[in-house]
């Protein structure tokens, strides 16, 4: 089985799972955050148990660059830069910013480890190692253009969304609020609307089957925990917005 082959039957696994996470999900949250519990198994605490979670998806792309075409073109950079913003965030960022946190199964961590691993391939695998080069013209084309700036504005969300959390409770206060502030006013899970936008950005403005794949992947994941954290929010607190949807505005 060549790369191409390899990368095929990936994107087939994937999507199968795809559906069957979105399935489970709906039924089971996963057990993580305010829907963790003992019957997970042994936990870690969060910072670390985020850093090695999300660190495949950092150090596996930079591998498959290397291994690939990395100094063809301007535009595998630019890739490449756009992914690492996301990353770096969500890796070397977010979890040391966590004020508090309720610790994470080992089980999670070790299919979230596993999934990095395997969508850097998607992603990172295919624009590097397996799919044609993009031209540096590809830069200036208006699918490109559209991506980048579903990118750029689903990461802003996703980040603001984040410190909004962060800051409902004063230093050492404890407990639950409901959140407020910007796109809390419509929808239960701004940060997580922010990146399925942000990710299907990037399947646009890359233009690939990896990203595509990635993009049904985080709604499969983030869409039924949004549902969840919307119930929760609702049965702890009579006085909930009634307006807000659990992630998609007026809609779900």
């Amino acid at each position: 089985m060549n790369l191409l082959e390899l990368h095929r039957t990936v994107v087939w696994i994937y999507l199968g799972l795809a559906a069957l996470v979105f399935v489970v999900l709906l039924r089971l949250p996963a057990g993580y955050g305010r829907h963790g519990s003992r019957k997970w198994g042994p936990a870690l605490p969060p910072r670390p148990a985020w850093v090695l979670m999300e660190s495949p998806a950092i150090v596996a792309t930079i591998l498959f660059f290397l291994a690939g075409r990395p100094f063809q073109n301007v535009t595998a950079w630019v890739f490449l830069g756009l992914w690492l913003l996301h990353y770096g965030y969500r890796t070397l960022v977010y979890p040391f910013l966590i004020r508090s946190g309720h610790s994470v199964p080992i089980v999670v961590v070790a299919m979230g480890f596993l999934f990095n691993i395997g969508n850097a391939f998607l992603n990172a695998g295919g624009l590097f190692l397996v799919a044609p080069p993009r031209p540096d013209t590809w830069l200036g084309d208006p699918r490109f253009l559209l991506g980048l700036v579903l990118f750029l504005g689903g990461l802003a969300t996703h980040v603001h969304s984040d410190y909004l959390l962060r800051t409902l409770r004063a230093p050492g206060e404890t407990g639950y609020r409901i959140p407020r502030g910007g796109l809390f006013q419509w929808v239960t899970s701004p940060n997580y609307l922010g990146e399925w936008v942000q990710w299907t950005g990037w399947a646009i403005l890359t233009w690939s089957i990896g990203g595509l794949v990635f993009s049904i992947w985080t709604a499969a994941n983030l869409f039924p925990r949004a549902v969840a954290h919307h119930a929760w929010y609702r049965e702890r607190f009579p006085d909930y917005p009634p307006e807000r949807r659990a992630i998609l505005p007026f809609l779900w």
